[in-house]
């Protein structure tokens, strides 16, 4: 499970960068991919050759089992061999190795891996599956799309979620005030997530409490916005409990009773089997994760790669790895598959567009406002990295 996220490259903030009505959450221009931006003239492969040995991949855990890659080795003789990372970071270095292939990438990785030269753009053409059955809202994303070009194939997709204990959290919860106010009734018993991505949960909620600020997206922050998000924090630290990047101490957390509300995945709620655990997608929305399948500027297996994507693109595959990890699939057909599949695509909201219209995934702040502004000069990750530490004290 992703861990921690972590600095980018510094590099990143270098490249020019143009909007011309990139994609959000709530945007009726999601999906569009107009994002514009200065990166390495790298080609895309136009046709595919003959299978190589084998195809090296950085992923995380979960996402590459024997269950399937066995049989995607009987069927191409491409053996494949898997390297599991624990964060983004992690899989951004490994990439600049050159000894990979492919990483399951997040979308707060995305941008580094893009403007680093480490990946390059893929051809829809060479991978069939990347078609009309994978859902409307994982295609075209800014965060692996860029000048008309796709750099993603997507895997799968969650929601950071309240989750609260029904028994002791009253009423409708509808809002994050229950983890953000300072009155809050259960103060010293509220989960944060413990990253500096968090900062974009606490912009979602200034988003649409102090609307004055101006912020339109949660990952466009300049340096005024960033220094209200870093207050709210700061003043949630007061009231905070505990805060987790670790999956477990998560659920043992909710579980011992510790806390009672906060930021959660619906992953961990099923994994909790705690029948007094409940999540919701509150009105002011939330952030969020996508992951795809990005391809090595230094791919040695290029032909064994595609494959891949192909091969997990497809319904049956690209389902079981979200069952496995715990996320709604990228393909849609899947849910149709069988009634367990229906369950599962229920539960995670995998092709409800209305419900991921409120969702902002995870996208690597840089210099260059996503936003659209180009009257100042947004915060990136190494900035919001540094103002992270001042939180915690």
């Amino acid at each position: 499970m992703k861990k921690m996220l972590a600095v980018p490259a510094a590099a990143a903030a270098a490249f020019a960068l143009v909007l011309t009505g990139c994609s959000s959450a709530g945007s009726d221009d999601a999906g569009s991919g107009e994002l514009k931006i200065d990166v390495p003239d790298i080609p895309m492969i136009e046709e595919l050759g003959e299978f190589e040995d084998e195809v090296n991949i950085v992923a995380w855990s979960g996402f590459v089992e024997p269950a399937w890659a066995d049989t995607f080795t009987e069927e191409t003789g491409c053996t494949v061999n898997r390297k599991i990372a624990g964060t983004s970071d992690e899989m951004v270095q490994l990439m600049r190795t050159g000894n990979y292939d492919l990483v399951s990438a997040s979308g707060d990785a995305s941008l580094r891996l893009i403007v680093g030269g480490d990946v390059q753009p893929l051809n829809p053409e060479l991978i069939p599956n990347f078609g009309d059955d994978i859902v409307p809202g994982m295609k075209g994303q800014i965060y692996d799309t860029l000048n008309g070009l796709s750099y993603g194939v997507p895997i799968g997709r969650g929601a950071n979620i309240l989750q609260y204990n029904d028994t002791v959290v009253e009423g409708d919860v509808t809002s994050w005030d229950v983890v953000w106010e300072a009155d809050s009734p259960y103060a010293g018993k509220i989960i944060g997530y413990d990253a500096p991505i968090y900062i974009a949960d606490a912009a979602v909620y200034l988003m649409h409490h102090q609307p004055e600020l101006g912020i339109t997206n949660p990952y466009a922050l300049d340096e005024e916005q960033l220094a209200a998000a870093i207050d709210l924090l700061k003043r949630q630290n007061a009231i905070i409990g505990d805060y987790w990047a670790d999956p477990v101490k998560q659920i043992t957390a909710f579980n011992g009773g510790d806390v009672v509300v906060g930021t959660s995945w619906e992953v961990l709620r099923k994994l909790s089997e705690n029948p007094s655990l409940q999540g919701t997608l509150p009105v002011e929305g939330s952030t969020g994760w996508s992951d795809a399948w990005m391809l090595s500027s230094k791919s040695a297996n290029p032909n064994c790669a595609y494959a891949w994507m192909d091969y997990t693109s497809t319904p049956e595959v690209n389902g079981a790895i979200a069952m496995n990890f715990g996320m709604a699939p990228a393909n849609a057909a899947f849910c149709e598959t069988s009634e367990e599949a229906a369950a599962h695509c229920e539960l995670f909201n995998a092709t409800d567009e209305e419900y991921f219209s409120n969702v902002w995934f995870w996208t690597t702040p840089i210099e260059q406002c996503i936003d659209g502004r180009t009257d100042v000069t947004c915060t990136n990750f190494q900035q919001w990295t540094d103002a992270w530490l001042t939180v915690k004290g």
